[in-house]
């Protein structure tokens, strides 16, 4: 018929509507599916989408017959699960460093894997807390292009913004420009950081990718050895040094002894593995050998257990944490 589209789209408008149109609840039978077909301009009959619908199958598509509640086809299994989906959408609701919009953009894109009907009841549970979100919509490129310095095993040049707040409470955003070695990119306490070298210092630093404004990779010049800066040897290892950081605070990597509360076993077992060497335990509490960046946000995380965690060894860590301990304190004393 003139005019009308291609007869060989026809399998891909199908495996299109049963994505779109159908799922456990929703089944179509097959005078349905020849009238949705026909709408998007290709005739079928109800004996051509049988033989369409075993093509699908042979490629591996989760197409379901069915004959209670209601006679007819659905698509089964797909790329995500609606609860897989419900995991992956609150992760980003919760990335402070995903932009409104962009977060919006990103579940929509998720979104379309979901037939319509389970789209309208997955948008009621979609909520985008804009308090906590960055502005920087352009954060995908400042990715990228770190991504491409890392992989590249090159320095970038960053222009990395940060506020400041001035005599008379104005707030005036202050910029540095600084040749970097990138190691890596870690999710961290909901913000994402770039972990590298500032070639002005001998260790390793955080800086906000939200806060970054631009990156130059610099292709000619060679990354610093990551043996240089940290305790790790030929290569920089993610996992580990997150498993060591707390509240985005890099710090000398030491050896501490931490007595604990019993009820803050799952605590540490999250933080540190559940292997993290014991070293001593009583009827109301266990101790810990463990490795840490020691610094403020160590210190900090400490404070936070109260009288539940206690730092046993190093003394300069355990009179650091007292000291800050005494002076919160005196902040509050009358």
């Amino acid at each position: 018929m003139p005019g009308r589209a291609d007869s060989k789209l026809k399998t891909l408008y199908l495996m299109d509507i049963l994505r779109e149109k159908t799922d456990e609840d929703h089944p179509m039978s097959a005078a349905d599916i020849c009238q949705e077909l026909d709408d998007r301009g290709v005739a079928a009959e109800r004996k051509s989408i049988y033989a369409n619908l075993e093509v699908l199958r042979q490629y591996n598509l989760d197409v379901v017959k069915t004959s209670t509640p209601k006679k007819g086809f659905f698509l089964g299994d797909r790329e995500f699960e609606p609860v897989e989906l419900r995991l992956i959408t609150d992760a980003i609701q919760s990335a402070s460093f995903i932009s409104q919009a962009n977060s919006r953009k990103l579940i929509s894109k998720f979104e379309k894997n979901l037939s319509i009907y389970q789209r309208e009841n997955f948008r009621k549970q979609v909520y985008i807390d804009k308090r906590n979100k960055t502005d920087n919509d352009a954060i995908y490129y400042r990715i990228n292009e770190l991504a491409e310095a890392i992989d590249k095993k090159c320095r970038a040049k960053v222009t990395y913004e940060r506020r400041r707040l001035e005599e008379g409470s104005a707030v005036r955003n202050e910029t540095r420009i600084m040749t970097v070695s990138p190691y890596a990119m870690v999710w961290l306490n909901d913000h994402y950081y770039l972990i590298c070298n500032n070639a002005k210092y001998d260790n390793l630093m955080h800086l906000r990718i939200e806060r970054i404004k631009r990156v130059d990779v610099l292709e000619q010049e060679p990354v610093r050895p990551v043996s240089e800066v940290s305790e790790y040897k030929g290569s920089f290892d993610t996992a580990d040094y997150s498993a060591k950081i707390f509240e985005g605070f890099s710090g000398t990597v030491e050896v501490v002894e931490l007595r604990c509360a019993n009820e803050l076993y799952d605590t540490i077992a999250d933080l540190f593995g559940s292997k993290v060497a014991i070293i001593g335990a009583d009827e109301d509490t266990f101790t810990v050998r463990v490795q840490v960046a020691t610094s403020e946000g160590f210190i900090g995380w400490v404070l936070k257990f109260g009288t539940k965690m206690q730092v046993v060894w190093p003394s300069h860590i355990r009179d650091a944490v007292r000291e800050t301990a005494e002076a919160v304190a005196k902040q509050y004393q009358i």
